[in-house]
């Protein structure tokens, strides 16, 4: 796509019409140039809709992006802290799964009608999120998805773990559009051989998808606010997403 001369962008919190009808926040960053531009929604992590989230949502706007994260935690705690909201949402189970497809096809829906969209949307969700942004990917029509070490999709949480989701990896027949999976070999959730079934059921379907694992890395090497962040995993990993959306959401 190039660099345009003119690279400023807006970043701000607006209210969009989520699940249900329900006016739910979110947080919107784009390039103030006239696009056209391809969409992300960025699907927030467990912590929730925090700095970290509402950074790499701007990430993607400098890129050349219209980019929205979804505030998924809003209707438990509106106006709370991330860290509150978060609390609130993991003692109900978490964000339910229809409630989470109804609030991105409701992002979707705003990207794909803005000014600025050339009509692609992807989706983008790190640790629970994607785990929902595979979930997006099956249940909507979507140009591109990337899942970043999404936990549980093949097998449920062990006991104990708050969070109340199922395995949805039967709906690897429905999946939308080309998959972009990257993962940390020394992660638990997924652990590598629930990847590597993944990938397999999603072969068997005919369902375009690449996987990438990395040696040395384990859940959250992306997060640059945690131990756990491995620069040479994260920034091959940005590479891929670029590359990714480059082909198939981009101009």
């Amino acid at each position: 796509m190039g660099h345009p001369m003119y690279d400023a962008m807006m970043a701000e919190t607006i209210s969009i019409t989520g699940h249900g009808g329900d006016q739910i926040e979110a947080y919107l960053s784009r390039p103030l140039g006239p696009g056209p531009c391809g969409g992300v929604v960025v699907i927030h992590h467990m912590p929730g809709y925090d700095e970290g989230s509402k950074e790499i949502t701007r990430k993607f706007a400098a890129h050349g992006y219209l980019a929205i994260c979804p505030n998924l935690h809003y209707r438990e705690a509106p106006g709370a802290s991330p860290d509150d909201a978060a609390a609130a949402s993991r003692a109900q189970g978490g964000v339910p799964d229809d409630r989470l497809v109804g609030d991105v096809a409701g992002a979707v829906a705003y990207l794909r009608a803005m000014p600025a969209s050339n009509g692609k949307a992807g989706t983008i969700g790190y640790c629970s999120g994607g785990r929902q942004s595979f979930l997006a990917a099956c249940s909507l029509p979507l140009d591109a998805a990337v899942d970043c070490y999404g936990a549980f999709v093949i097998g449920p949480p062990p006991e104990g773990m708050p969070l109340q989701v199922g395995p949805i990896v039967h709906l690897a027949k429905d999946l939308s559009c080309p998959l972009l999976g990257l993962f940390g070999d020394d992660d638990s959730y997924p652990a590598p051989d629930e990847v590597a079934e993944l990938d397999k059921v999603l072969t068997e379907a005919g369902k375009p998808h690449e996987f990438h694992s990395y040696a040395g890395a384990g859940h959250a090497f992306f997060n640059v606010t945690r131990p756990s962040y491995r620069p040479e995993a994260a920034v091959d990993g940005w590479q891929k997403i670029w590359d990714f959306y480059g082909r198939l959401l981009a101009g």
